[in-house]
């Protein structure tokens, strides 16, 4: 009896562990919870192109988390996350967000080095440093990117995509969509260029093969297609 215990609390441990999700599962978790927040189908080809790998890869992953009942998937192949999914998805989203609030506003880091630093950071963060840091950065509603907090806001902001404004338009940065924060030389530009949340613009020229023209005082820039697909603003009415 004095062996049977310690045994059991074991295995206990053991199963505990193999039902948590790997690094990559959360990170596959957050990109389905993306896409759903933004009312995008979240279909095993887009996983595919969010995360540069081979469908075969994505397959495996989204088994796995099938398995450990964090999503669903219908027969048309669309993935859900179960209700133990978004909770746990949510939960990391809202401290990653939360981080970079932080990193930015009272750490002064860069854009282009705090999406790495709040991943390093984000599953160490304790309910009690979350809430502190929540506290620091003012309540804020938005990471510095313009994506909504959980729990502080639901709301995707910008209804329009700059590669699709037209000339004469007054365009107003409200968020850069998630996918721009795995490339770091995207986000350098953003910042450097000012193209950033609140900004305000005119489009002066849109060349689907080239990209957009923008202007306002002292700056005339022309963003690449392939960013200005990643940035949601508002046209002036």
């Amino acid at each position: 009896m004095s062996h049977s215990q310690p045994v059991t609390a074991l295995r206990r441990r053991q199963i505990s562990a193999a039902g948590e999700p790997t690094a990559k599962e959360r990170e596959y978790l957050e990109v389905i919870y993306y896409l759903a927040a933004r009312n995008e189908p979240v279909i095993a080809a887009r996983l595919a192109r969010w995360m540069k790998v081979q469908p075969p890869t994505v397959t495996h992953v989204v088994s796995r988390l099938l398995e450990k009942g964090f999503i669903e998937r219908n027969a048309h192949g669309e993935i859900t996350l179960t209700q133990t999914g978004l909770q746990l998805a949510e939960a990391m989203v809202r401290r990653h967000r939360i981080l970079e609030r932080f990193l930015v506003d009272v750490m002064g880091l860069p854009w282009h080095l705090i999406h790495e630093e709040a991943v390093r950071l984000e599953h160490a963060l304790s309910p009690v440093m979350e809430e502190r840091i929540m506290a620091l950065v003012g309540q804020a509603t938005t990471c510095p990117h313009g994506n909504p907090i959980p729990g502080q806001n639901e709301v995707y902001a910008g209804n329009t995509r700059l590669d699709t404004a037209q000339p004469g338009q007054v365009f107003t940065i409200r968020r850069i969509a998630e996918e721009a924060e795995e490339e770091t030389p995207i986000v350098a530009f953003l910042e450097a260029n000012g193209l950033v949340p609140d900004a305000e613009f005119t489009i002066t020229d849109n060349i689907a093969s080239i990209g957009v023209t923008l202007q306002r005082p002292g700056l005339s820039i022309t963003v690449p297609t392939h960013i200005a697909e990643l940035i949601w603003g508002d046209i002036a009415s």
